[in-house]
């Protein structure tokens, strides 16, 4: 079975947060690292499931919206509009950006890890 091009992007955010999660509670539980983000930093610290659950539903969430809204947008009747191109072009966007974000978070995680 072949993977729909759809769906990549999801998996690569679901990689990225996994990832992300994974380093994070390495550093912080290990080597005595800090979450950036406070509110993270509060459950991180005091309860790893917890952190575990949230940060993994968070990257699902993400990910699963990403394929309905390409769904939403391929039903719309009018794909040579210059709404339905900037929505595309939007969603791509947003997707790369956060890819890219989590990317250079687990590559700064990774980093710390190594020192």
């Amino acid at each position: 079975m072949l993977l729909r091009r759809d769906v990549i992007p999801s998996l690569l955010i679901i990689l990225m947060g996994t990832l992300d999660c994974v380093t994070t509670v390495i550093g912080v539980t290990y080597s005595g690292d800090k979450e950036l983000n406070p509110a993270m930093a509060v459950l991180v610290n005091s309860n790893v499931g917890a952190f575990l659950v949230v940060k993994i539903a968070a990257t699902m969430f993400i990910a699963i919206s990403y394929v309905f809204a390409r769904k939403i947008l391929q039903h719309l009747p009018n794909k040579n509009g210059k709404g339905f191109q900037y929505s595309i072009k939007a969603l791509t966007f947003a997707y790369a950006g956060l890819t890219c974000f989590l990317a250079l978070a687990v590559a700064n995680n990774l980093l710390i890890l190594i020192k």
